[in-house]
């Protein structure tokens, strides 16, 4: 399994072109998603986190709204990723609206999957972040991280 990490800044081009990092690319590849995430963002994963993903979402019991709500929110703006010959990839026009991506995007790697925002949301989630990393440590320190 790939992890993904780091941060990239890149642009998107006019008819929702981007080049995704090189060292992203390389993991990717046939069978990678992109889709609406949380939080702001989009999600891609490689084909063996989708499945994962998608497997373990097949299990959620049906008659469970939020289970329900949580498989629509993933799969109903997911289209394949593929790679031209300069390694850009097209974003569909409802996922850079979803993700009200702009001109300069951010690439982040999220272990399993990477995300992708916007610059301007990047930066306020960053910042965000860093006001309540004392409480996020704290509140994972119960779970024994």
């Amino acid at each position: 399994m790939n992890n993904f990490i780091g941060t990239y800044y890149h642009t998107l081009e006019e008819q929702g072109r981007v080049s995704v990092p090189k060292s992203f690319r390389k993991a990717l590849g046939k069978g990678s998603v992109i889709t609406k995430g949380l939080d702001g963002c989009l999600f891609i994963f490689n084909k063996t986190s989708w499945e994962k993903l998608v497997n373990k979402l097949s299990t959620l019991p049906i008659s469970q709204k939020s289970a329900r709500d949580f498989l629509r929110i993933l799969t109903y703006n997911a289209a394949p990723i593929e790679f031209d010959k300069l390694g850009r990839t097209r974003i569909t026009e409802n996922l850079i609206q979803l993700g009200k991506l702009e001109k300069e995007i951010v690439f982040a790697g999220a272990l399993s999957r990477i995300e992708v925002w916007s610059k301007k949301d990047f930066h306020s989630y960053q910042e965000q972040l860093e006001r309540s990393e004392s409480q996020i440590a704290e509140s994972l320190a119960e779970l024994g991280i």
